[in-house]
């Protein structure tokens, strides 16, 4: 099985002949090749560049025949495109190939404050990125170092794709020939370069390893060395360095003015020589380089540079150099213990750090789990140690990096917790039990204190809490950073399984609502229409009762009227009399007869008395026209010329 360094540089291979931009695709057809480049490749071309005949049959698919003579080599220049296959393409020769399109490399070089973006085809050679360069920065070729190579130190007549580059690269540009800027700008040249992140890669000479460590421009020598005291166990009075520029003479210096290289800068740590140390190098050499065995003499001897009495032990150094907690033992609200948590953590290691959760771990349940599908994060719970040696290390180098931070913010909620007090360690005890069972309790209960900080990975479930990974304090930025993805791709998994049962949920839920609704609206419109119905019912009886006591009224009217009239005179009077014919408007006729001397009064209650009030209805003459009913009622029948005889009709009036 090949290392972590071998896959790296296989993994870069593969994406140099193949084109395959994406990590994670890469990986995987590696992994399904057991990490052989060379079958990998083979896997991959057919569809990619051209190989047109199978793997496990004689069988050839025709394609293009490749002619060697109508395929020259090219000439490595900057308008020249390569015509090759794969660097590491195996000499099959059945098989057919047809032409490799050039691949297009990105460089980003940085030259003190300035990024200059280069973009080549992989034929060209690490000469020509120096010419343009030589353009763009006015620094002659001659003079320019160009740095950042994997492969280390190349010549300027190297071909940029004999180095199986990626896509994107990033390279600076050392020029220790030329004399440093004009010292009129140096003040602003010191801020800005307190401003920038210095990269050191350190070798530890013993165990040949290397350290990929960031600085802040502002970080002094003597934190870079403590550092590495956490990283090897070398205390620092027993460091032997090359590397240093020759003005870095303090160790309170910061980086800035040291003169280190920017952005990187290498150095080589070892320790002195000396009996005592070499017996302590071996025993370093036969356990973990991350962890620190038990301290000697030596180690006592440093104690007073870190402002540590002598009767103290020497693990007890890195907690004694700060001067305030994490967080306050036995502390009763979660959400002011972080507070502090959080106001310590960023005096220690700077503002660029992860988004701790303010609140309880229940709270923090709440914010990951219990909203929405679309809106559910994973939980980071990170656990700080102080008595730890990774402590230090972790907190600034990997927890503090900027793609750290910003995939946990954008993809977790984080909460934090410090253990190194006993009352706040059992206190987490019982809540990791409570939430998560005594397995993962027990998990924690017996990690040693060397071996944190951890890193929890929660996954809300339906009806649990699942605890996905567990992190310890031993691991690298890149290592971090695969853990958390991995994490990811299983809860993106899980998460479209809830959003898809959500979403059927929610419709099923929608049509419940409508068809509720359908039958309440329905409910509703049948009462109003029963309400309406009752109304209009009450109202015809209402007007019924009025209209027959209109009637009935009117009837009583029509009664008196009869009652009062005077008696019908006969036609042989001795007084003259008037012979009235009244016209309905049914057109049939009443007739009566009248004394001349009758007031008209009497006419009106006579047409009254059979149901026509002289308020709705006029009576009219027919020659010459008039309506009688304007008349004065009291006037006699003679005066008003309705003598002998007259015939009148009655009228509605309007």
């Amino acid at each position: 099985m090949a290392s972590n360094m071998d896959r790296e540089m296989i993994l870069a291979d593969f994406q140099a002949c193949t084109g395959i931009e994406n990590i994670d695709e890469a990986i995987t057809l590696l992994e399904q090749n057991n990490w052989d480049l060379v079958a990998a490749i083979n896997g991959v071309i057919p569809q990619e560049n051209g190989i047109l005949q199978s793997e496990y049959g004689s069988e050839t698919i025709p394609g293009p025949a490749f002619n060697p003579a109508s395929h020259p080599t090219p000439v490595p220049t900057s308008s020249s495109s390569s015509s090759s296959s794969s660097a590491f393409r195996p000499v099959m020769p059945s098989r057919q190939i047809v032409e490799r399109q050039p691949r297009m490399l990105d460089f980003r070089v940085e030259y003190r404050d300035r990024n200059v973006d280069v973009v080549l085809e992989d034929s060209c050679t690490v000469g020509e990125i120096k010419q343009i360069l030589e353009n763009e920065l006015q620094i002659p070729v001659s003079k320019m170092l160009l740095k950042g190579w994997k492969t280390g130190d190349v010549e300027d007549s190297t071909v940029l794709k004999s180095l199986h580059l990626p896509k994107n690269n990033s390279l600076y540009v050392l020029t220790p020939d030329l004399p440093p800027p004009s010292s009129s700008s140096h003040a602003g040249a010191l801020q800005e370069s307190l401003n920038q992140n210095f990269m050191l890669i350190i070798t530890h000479r013993e165990v040949q390893r290397e350290y990929n460590l960031n600085f802040s421009g502002s970080s002094t020598i003597q934190e870079v060395k403590r550092n590495v005291y956490d990283l090897t166990s070398i205390p620092v009075r027993h460091q032997l360095w090359e590397g240093w520029p020759t003005s870095a003479t303090d160790d309170s210096m910061c980086l800035a003015e040291s003169g280190l290289s920017y952005p990187c800068h290498r150095l080589t740590v070892g320790r002195r020589s000396s009996p005592a140390q070499i017996r302590e190098q071996s025993e370093e050499q036969s356990t973990d380089v991350h962890m620190v065995s038990d301290s000697d003499g030596d180690d006592f001897e440093d104690a007073t540079e870190f402002g540590v009495d002598d009767g103290e032990v020497f693990g007890m150094a890195s907690s004694a150099l700060r001067k305030s907690p994490m967080m306050p033992e036995n502390a009763e609200n979660e959400g002011d213990a972080l507070l502090q948590f959080t106001a310590e953590f960023s005096s220690r290691y700077g503002d660029c750090h992860p988004v701790f959760f303010i609140g309880s771990l229940e709270a923090a349940f709440q914010e990951a789990f219990y909203v929405k599908a679309r809106d559910r994060k994973l939980l980071a719970i990170y656990l700080h140690h102080d008595e730890s040696v990774l402590t230090n290390v972790f907190c600034s180098q990997m927890l503090c990096a900027e793609s750290i931070v910003s995939y946990l913010s954008q993809n977790f909620i984080t909460w934090a917790w410090d253990l190194t007090k006993d009352s706040n360690r059992a206190r987490f005890l019982t809540m990791c039990n409570r939430h998560f069972g005594s397995v993962v309790a027990q998990t924690i209960r017996t990690q040693k204190t060397d071996q944190f900080p951890l890193f929890l990975i929660i996954m809300g479930k339906r009806s649990s809490n699942e605890v996905l990974n567990v992190i310890q304090g031993n691991t690298t930025v890149d290592e971090l950073m695969m853990r958390l993805m991995a994490a990811m791709e299983i809860f993106t998994a899980q998460q479209q399984e809830d959003i898809k049962d959500e979403d059927e949920r929610e419709a099923r839920e929608n049509v419940k609502r409508e068809q509720d609704e359908a039958y309440r609206l329905s409910l509703e419109a049948d009462r109003a229409k029963r309400e309406a119905h009752e109304r209009e019912m009450a109202e015809q009886f209402r007007l019924e009762q009025i209209r027959k006591e209109q009637e009935e009224e009117r009837e009583a009217i029509r009664l008196s009227l009869e009652q009062a009239l005077p008696p019908e005179p006969k036609e042989e009077n001795a007084e003259p009399v008037s012979k009235l014919r009244i016209r309905t408007p049914s057109g049939e006729f009443l007739e009566r007869r009248f004394l001349a001397s009758s007031k008209l009064q009497i006419v009106f209650d006579f047409v009254a008395s059979k149901g026509f009030p002289w308020d709705e209805y006029k009576l009219l003459s027919t020659f010459p026209r008039r309506d009688v009913t304007q008349l004065d009622p009291n006037k006699s029948l003679l005066e008003v010329k309705l003598f002998p005889q007259e015939t009148l009709f009655l009228e509605a009036k309007e």
